[in-house]
C-alpha cells in the first residue's frame, strides 16, 4: 500500500512543482521593468528605441527572467552594476524575441572583465600538446559561462552602425548551442526550415571563405569565414546592426534570418531614424 502511494504521489508532486514553477516565472516576467532600467536600455541599447510597444513588453519579460536566472561576476576589481547587467541582458534578450526563453538555459554565469582579457587555449599536434594565450573581447564556453570585456561590450552596444556587437556575437553562440551542438545551426521554428537554412548558409559561408582568402573585405566580417559557428555569430551581428545592407547584398541570408528570428530589424532602424 505504501509503495502504491509513493508511485501515485511522485508524479503528482512533480506536476504540482511544474505548475508552481511556471506560475512563478510568469509573475517574474510580468513584473514591470524599473524606470531606471528602461533609461539604461534607451541609453545603451539603441535597438530598444526602435522596437514596437509589444516587442518592448516582451523584451522586458525576457530581461526580468534573464536577470533572475543569471549570475554576474566581476574580475580584476570590476564591480558589477545594474547598468552592466541591464545592458548585457537587453542585448542578449533581443535575440529571444519571438523565441522560447529556455534557449539560454545552457549556462548560468557571466564573467565580466573591465577591458580586453587574456584567454588560455590548448592545441594538439599529434600527441604534442601546446598551450597558447590570446587577447579576447568575449568568449562563450560551450555549456559553461559567458566571458565579456565590459568596455568593448558597451561600445559595441551603443554603436549600431558598425556591424560589431560582442554581446550579440557571444550570445549567438549560446543560442546556437541550445540544441547541444555549436555548429552554426540554431533551433528553428519548423523542421522544414532546416533544409533551406543549410543550403543557403553553406553557399554563403563558402563565398565568404573565398573572399577572405583573397583578402577581400565585404559586408560580413572575414572572421565569419573561420568556422560555421563563427559565420552564424557574425551574421547575427550584421542582421541586427546592418539589416538594410544585408538584405540588399545577401537577400537569401536576410530571408533565412527573418524566418529564424521572426523579426525585421530594418523597421527598427527606420523607427530610430524617425525619432
Amino acid at each position: 500500500m505504501e509503495i502504491l502511494l509513493v508511485v501515485v504521489a511522485a508524479p503528482l508532486v512533480w506536476w504540482l512543482w511544474g505548475v508552481w514553477r511556471r506560475r512563478r516565472r510568469r509573475r517574474i516576467a510580468e513584473t514591470p521593468l524599473p524606470p531606471d532600467w528602461q533609461k539604461i536600455l534607451e541609453r545603451n541599447v539603441p535597438l530598444y528605441r526602435g522596437l514596437p510597444d509589444d516587442l518592448k513588453q516582451e523584451l522586458h519579460g525576457h530581461i526580468q527572467l534573464f536577470l533572475h536566472d543569471k549570475t554576474f561576476e566581476g574580475f580584476q576589481g570590476l564591480e558589477v552594476t545594474d547598468e552592466m547587467r541591464v545592458t548585457i541582458a537587453g542585448n542578449a534578450c533581443i535575440l529571444l524575441l519571438n523565441r522560447p526563453h529556455d534557449q539560454y538555459s545552457n549556462f548560468s554565469t557571466i564573467y565580466l572583465y573591465p577591458s580586453t582579457f587574456v584567454s588560455e587555449h590548448t592545441s594538439y599536434d599529434g600527441l604534442v600538446q601546446s598551450v597558447g594565450h590570446s587577447a579576447r573581447l568575449g568568449e562563450s564556453w560551450h555549456r559553461g559561462p559567458m566571458v565579456l570585456s565590459w568596455d568593448s561590450a558597451l561600445a559595441g552596444s551603443r554603436d549600431i552602425a558598425d556591424g560589431h556587437n560582442v554581446i550579440l556575437h557571444e550570445f549567438a553562440h549560446k543560442l546556437d548551442g541550445a540544441d547541444g551542438a555549436v555548429d552554426g545551426a540554431p533551433i528553428l521554428h519548423q523542421r522544414s526550415q532546416y533544409l533551406s537554412w543549410a543550403r543557403v548558409m553553406r553557399r554563403e559561408f563558402e563565398q565568404l571563405q573565398r573572399q577572405a582568402s583573397a583578402g577581400t573585405q565585404c559586408l560580413l566580417d572575414n572572421y565569419g569565414a573561420t568556422a560555421p559557428e563563427e559565420f552564424f555569430a557574425v551574421l547575427v551581428e550584421t542582421f541586427y546592426e546592418k539589416p538594410e545592407q544585408l538584405k540588399r547584398e545577401h537577400p537569401a541570408l536576410y530571408e533565412e534570418m527573418q524566418q529564424c528570428f521572426r523579426v525585421d530589424p530594418i523597421a527598427w532602424h527606420e523607427a530610430i531614424r524617425d525619432r
